[in-house]
């Protein structure tokens, strides 16, 4: 028997050259300013993918920053060599690599997962598979009707092509008045008239 065969998969987010260069300046800033600047990554995920877990990686970012700057300003040494100043510096490096590491999973799997069913524009159903419905027509514009899909094997019937309009006839040539050579009877008779008015004075 024959079926509908399967359907498409749904069309994935497309991953530009915008996002790609975006993606690794939020990746290489964690990790090229030694944790100073976590935030941007997770804040990036988090206005993307617009869920409560990634606000929540952004907040605790910023507190372990917070906490990590903190530990690190108690220390006096210009090394920090403080056990403070050292668990600070190694808190805010931790906490840089894994903002870094958490943005690009969160990021990479954003955009390879499918876009969701409501974006997609209508599919219609055919015996073979689907397609997507053609776009609206134009005011005015004749709609081609899809031929009907045969039920079981056979030769198809030919459609019948769609009538075509006539082409308008020319409009009649209409033969010249004979009002014309009335005129201009009249206006040489006038121009007779005015020259021996004009030689009478």
């Amino acid at each position: 028997m024959h079926g509908h065969g399967y359907a498409p998969p749904p069309p994935r987010r497309p991953s530009t050259g915008a996002v790609v260069t975006l993606r690794v300046i939020l990746t290489a800033l964690p990790l090229m300013t030694c944790g100073m600047l976590p935030w941007p990554a997770t804040l990036r995920a988090a206005l993307v993918t617009r869920r409560q877990r990634e606000w929540w990686a952004f907040a605790a970012s910023i507190v372990i920053w917070t906490f990590a700057i903190g530990l690190m300003s108690t220390d006096d040494t210009d090394d920090f060599s403080s056990p403070a100043g050292s668990l600070g510096l190694v808190l805010m490096m931790l906490n840089g690599l894994a903002c870094a590491i958490y943005f690009l999973v969160v990021d990479i799997h954003y955009y390879g997962r499918p876009m969701p069913m409501a974006n997609m524009p209508p599919q219609q159903t055919t015996l073979y598979g689907y397609q997507q419905a053609p776009p609206a027509p134009h005011a005015g514009t004749p709609v081609p009707q899809p031929p009907a899909p045969q039920p079981y094997g056979g030769t198809p019937v030919p459609q019948p092509p769609p009538p075509q309009s006539a082409p308008a006839p020319p409009p009649p040539q209409r033969p010249a008045p004979v009002r014309i050579d009335q005129v201009r009877a009249e206006l040489d008779e006038l121009s007779d008239y005015l020259r021996k008015h004009e030689d009478g004075r």
